[in-house]
């Protein structure tokens, strides 16, 4: 089990991702208000904390929750390790893992400071099942694998 640490959003895409104090995540969409939410399978993407204290350590500065454009920032819980299929209760939120991993933006200003990033291989996206409002601090359980 693990928690969210922070819910992110950007109105247009090719913005930073800014914090927010409630996410309502809805149903074949994504987090309400999000410039990437929609029909697909990448509605929900998810970074963790621990993930992003691996580039701090490699000497990346300035790093902040959503500067990997994650919508949820989570401690505890080895996303990565997660597989395709797997159904997390986020909040209230029932959430599906639809991928791990992405391919980096060409340009992409982690990769340009040390050579590497973390997206590719420890990011995760999600698809909402079940309609719900999250907030800071909310567990993540696995509820099926």
């Amino acid at each position: 089990m693990g928690n969210v640490k922070a819910i992110n959003r950007s109105k247009e895409k090719g913005t930073i991702k800014k914090s927010i104090d409630h996410g309502y995540f809805l149903a074949d969409f994504g987090l309400e208000g999000d410039a990437h939410g929609g029909k697909g399978h990448r509605q929900v993407s998810l970074l963790a904390q621990e993930s992003v204290n691996l580039m701090i350590a490699q000497g990346v500065k300035g790093l902040c929750t959503g500067k990997f454009a994650e919508n949820l920032t989570t401690e505890g819980i080895v996303l990565h390790e997660l597989t395709v299929g797997t159904k997390l209760k986020i909040g209230e939120s029932i959430q599906e893992v639809t991928q791990i991993g992405k391919e980096c933006h060409h340009g992409c200003e982690i990769s340009q400071q040390v050579g590497s990033c973390i997206m590719p291989t420890q990011g995760i996206f999600t698809k909402v099942i079940g309609s719900g409002d999250v907030y800071p601090g909310d567990d993540i359980t696995v509820i099926e694998e």
